[in-house]
C-alpha cells in the first residue's frame, strides 16, 4: 500500500531539512543520556529513522 502525497519543491526541502535536524537532535540526546543505555540507543535509532525518512519520498 502506497500513498501519493504531492509536495512542492519548497515543501520537500523544508520537510527534508526539518527531519534531518530532528534526527540530529535525537541522536545527540541519545549520546547525552548515554550511548550504551537502552534510552540512548532508543533515541539514536529514532533519530536515525527520522533523519532518513525523506529518502523514501520521491520528489518529481
Amino acid at each position: 500500500m502506497t500513498a501519493n502525497v504531492e509536495l512542492t519543491e519548497r515543501q520537500y526541502r523544508l520537510l527534508d531539512t526539518t527531519s534531518k535536524l530532528v534526527g540530529l537532535v535525537l541522536v545527540a540526546a541519545g549520546l547525552e543520556v548515554g550511548g550504551g543505555t537502552l534510552t540512548g540507543i532508543t533515541l539514536a535509532v529514532a533519530g536515525t529513522a527520522c533523519a532518513t525518512a525523506t529518502v523514501f519520498i520521491t520528489n518529481e
